[in-house]
């Protein structure tokens, strides 16, 4: 099973990288207005804040997820978001590697934690930082979407009982923006939505077979964590951008097309529409109406809130 998993996390790991390092650095990056502020004891509980260089603020804020089995730095795609007069937030979490290590189940529950915990110190410090902290989107790429995936469709997480001031914060955001994620952690689910995919392991700390395999008795699991399992009629809008269309191109291998389908989105949007949810998916040949993609929705939906106190 190790090598099985070892396997696939490389595999997800080479797609995931490139993705995230054509997404970022599709432009110059400026250098973080505030730089590895710590939301949590572990090393890899960092993130970054990128302030517009010019209004006065409270600027309505962007947090972008990244890596969930690798550790390593993520930079949001702030040439998106400055120029619009939106703050950006990248941060990295503690990832599946660190859960294996500790022997925490399912290990995906250590970066789904963390993003919302990351959500919820950003929220704490919003003053402090010159934030709305009643406009804050949240997006990824490929699997570093997951995690915004997660916390919208949780709903309200706060626990105002907590002794620790950071979960006592509120975890509702504005809108979620996806760009080329897997939307679920379900293998049967996957298998149903992208037939011969294989994604995930090993989010629930088995590879992907032996999870499929053990479906029934991961079901609880897979209630408790994945996106659509928790998709309610309070999710906020969504939104999902796949690069690529239906049919795949002659020049992309069969498996990270598979990983990277807008039938991801597709099978979402359709349970979204059954539970009252706003969610819109694009990719070649297939707009949305209203937004030209996923950054014209995000800046959209960040700037038409009513700012500060006033936001509903």
């Amino acid at each position: 099973m190790a090598t099985t998993i070892r396997h696939v996390s490389v595999l997800l790991g080479c797609l995931v990288f490139a993705l995230e390092g054509s997404v970022a650095s599709a432009a110059p990056q400026p250098v973080p207005t505030k730089a590895d502020i710590a939301y949590g004891p572990d090393p890899h509980q960092r993130l970054d804040i990128y302030l517009p260089s010019e209004g006065k603020g409270p600027f309505p804020v962007m947090i972008w997820f990244g890596n969930l089995w690798d550790p390593g730095k993520t930079v949001p795609p702030t040439y998106k978001f400055l120029p619009a007069g939106c703050a950006t937030v990248g941060v990295a979490t503690r990832v599946m590697k660190d859960a294996v290590r500790d022997k925490i189940q399912p290990p995906i529950s250590v970066c789904l934690l963390d993003a919302r915990r990351a959500l919820q110190f950003v929220r704490l410090h919003a003053a402090e930082w010159n934030l709305d902290p009643d406009r804050i989107a949240l997006g990824g790429g490929s699997q570093g979407a997951l995690p915004a995936l997660y916390i919208a469709c949780a709903g309200e997480r706060a626990d105002p009982k907590s002794a620790d001031p950071v979960e006592r914060v509120s975890t509702k955001v504005t809108c979620v923006g996806a760009f080329r994620s897997q939307p679920s952690i379900d293998p049967k689910r996957m298998q149903e939505w992208v037939p011969g995919v294989q994604w995930g392991a090993p989010a629930l700390g088995y590879g992907f077979a032996e999870s499929l395999k053990k479906r029934e008795e991961l079901l609880p699991v897979i209630a408790e964590w994945s996106p659509e399992a928790l998709l309610n009629k309070d999710t906020p809008p969504l939104y999902f951008e796949n690069n690529w269309g239906l049919t795949k191109p002659e020049a992309v291998g069969e498996m990270d097309y598979l990983v990277h389908s807008p039938r991801w989105g597709l099978g979402f949007q359709k349970i979204a529409r059954e539970r009252g949810v706003t969610c819109y998916v694009k990719y070649p040949d297939h707009p949305t109406e209203g937004y030209t993609d996923i950054w014209d929705f995000l800046v959209q939906e960040l700037k038409s809130r009513p700012r500060g106190k006033d936001a509903k």
